[in-house]
């Protein structure tokens, strides 16, 4: 039974699936593992999205197919024409081809560790679970199931972009999948703009061309400035440079240099600002005087994450917290924001929550691990918040 039926009285024609759902750990888990020794590199999904798609095939679902963007599309048809629900899971970690997928366990901890096994393999593996729960049965509107590719780093979010691209006519909410994070509900999309600034100029010998422009100590200036930028606390604004590359050797005077640079905030309008504060020190480095000396430089964008948000108290909010609830689930505090999927439909007006299906940790980290004890109780919810979101849209 629901921990806390009386929270979910008109759901509780699904106690079969639930009770099914409790006795499916192992094989929710070992399917959470065989998502993830396919693998899956941001813009590299191809392996895994095939995998995903023959999956789809095989539970029956309507329109499976797949987009340019490596995404993997299915529909379970609904019971009338309306606003659709759309249900996602990113299929692309942060791990190169060649990474070592061995997982790991520790029963007595009741934890399973692997690279991108919680970000989000265990995502994808309840998306297809859930898919599978439902098939056979007809909501009251079409439920789409997506995988998309894109959501890590430099991918940008590109897959959820053609995603919302291709169906945004015909989806009235969306219910992004992450494999950790169970108690979180995130509906406020934290905004990002990224860019790669890159320095050239004449270069030479570190000891007879000596005075010489060198791209590293130009780029290394502007980056000192950078660091010296006060963002405002509210709304919280940050910036970090993450990666720096450049140079030949150790005596050459750098021909070559370039960096990453993160920009965030929870407000639109406070990341304008930051970004108009980078663009004006880089203008500095493109006066005369410097091209004069052979020194160029540029800033080109690699990436912009949109913010949006939902208020606390939208319906797709509090049942949200009342499916946790309703399993069993401590609802953390909802007043974090995250960069995820969801930041799309949230910018395109589109109400749209993040949730996930176990805890873990280490994310990003070939030591990930995810809670074993916690996948059952996960499911459960989203399956209550699936079978609710699509009752609520089929009202509209």
């Amino acid at each position: 039974m629901f921990d806390n039926p009386s929270l979910f009285p008109e759901l509780k024609h699904l106690q079969p699936l639930v009770d099914a759902i409790a006795g499916s750990q192992n094989a929710l888990l070992e399917l959470c593992i065989a998502v993830q020794q396919v693998a899956a590199p941001t813009h590299a999904e191809g392996e895994r999205a095939a995998w995903v798609e023959a999956k789809f095939h095989s539970l029956g679902l309507l329109d499976v197919m797949q987009d340019g963007s490596s995404n993997v599309y299915a529909r379970l048809p609904g019971a009338r024409p309306g606003p659709a629900l759309m249900l996602s899971a990113h299929t692309d970690t942060v791990f190169p081809a060649e990474t070592d997928l061995t997982i790991r366990r520790d029963d007595g901890r009741h934890r399973v560790a692997g690279p991108g096994l919680g970000d989000n393999s265990t995502g994808v593996a309840g998306l297809l679970m859930l898919a599978q729960l439902l098939k056979g049965t007809t909501p009251p509107v079409d439920i789409w199931f997506v995988a998309n590719s894109c959501e890590e780093g430099l991918g940008d979010l590109r897959g959820m972009r053609a995603a919302v691209d291709r169906l945004q006519d015909a989806i009235g909410a969306c219910i992004v999948i992450e494999g950790m994070g169970l108690g979180r509900i995130v509906h406020q999309a934290l905004g990002s703009r990224r860019f790669e600034i890159s320095v050239t100029g004449p270069g030479g010998h570190s000891w007879s061309a000596f005075g010489t422009p060198s791209a590293i100590h130009t780029l290394l200036q502007l980056a000192e400035r950078i660091t010296r930028l006060e963002p405002p606390h509210t709304p919280r604004t940050t910036y970090n440079i993450g990666r720096i590359r450049g140079g030949t050797s150790i005596n050459t005077i750098a021909e070559n240099a370039s960096l990453e640079l993160d920009l965030r905030s929870e407000q639109g309008h406070a990341l304008t600002a930051m970004v108009e504060q980078v663009t004006a020190i880089v203008r500095r480095y493109q006066s005369p005087q410097w091209r004069q000396k052979g020194v160029f430089v540029s800033m080109e964008p690699i990436g912009d994450r949109p913010t949006g948000e939902i208020p606390p108290t939208h319906p797709l909010v509090l049942a949200s917290e009342r499916a946790l609830k309703a399993v069993g689930v401590a609802v953390e505090p909802n007043d974090r924001m995250s960069s995820t999927d969801a930041n799309i439909p949230l910018n395109r007006g589109i109400p749209a929550v993040c949730v996930g299906i176990t805890r873990g940790g280490n994310a990003h980290r070939l030591d990930e691990w995810i809670s074993t004890l916690e996948l059952t109780k996960g499911m459960q919810h989203l399956l209550l918040l699936t079978v609710w979101a699509a009752a609520w849209l089929g009202k509209a």
